[in-house]
């Protein structure tokens, strides 16, 4: 059996766009060109019927190492805590203060574009410190 190396993930939201521009903020993605024949993502969701017009969005790693985001509007809000969440790795191979400095300046970036701080949990002994964020729309996520 052949294992799989490639993979998306999706987000369902309100705002496709807002909450992929976001996340190629935090992740350093990028918006891909848009479909050949199109000057523009514009263009390209003008030419889309009304009803499909901004319910989707993807940003990609530049580099083409990390898998691509795919975000698709949904009707229903979110409404409970998320099943699966991202961690962004900022805090790799430190500890202790060092651990947390790095950890707060990445949440103070991340909330000047629009995140929201839950919370800070600091090492137990057995786990490293880690910070419990939420993007645009509420979904949650940690800085690792």
């Amino acid at each position: 059996m052949a294992s799989i190396k490639k993979f998306q993930v999706t987000f369902d939201c309100a705002q496709p766009e807002r909450v992929a521009r976001f996340w190629c903020e935090v992740l350093g993605y990028v918006v891909p060109p848009p479909p050949e024949g199109f000057g523009s993502w514009d263009d390209f969701d003008r030419a889309l019927p009304a009803e499909r017009q901004g319910s989707a969005f993807a940003c990609v790693d530049p580099s083409g190492v990390g898998p691509r985001l795919f975000f698709q509007r949904v009707p229903e809000g979110k409404v409970v805590k998320n099943r699966l969440h991202l961690d962004v790795r900022v805090g790799t191979g430190l500890v202790g203060d060092a651990r947390v400095a790095a950890l707060e300046a990445e949440c103070t970036r991340l909330v000047a574009l629009g995140a929201t701080r839950v919370r800070l949990l600091l090492a137990d002994g057995t786990d490293e410190s880690c910070l419990v964020m939420q993007d645009v729309e509420g979904n949650e996520f940690c800085l690792d």
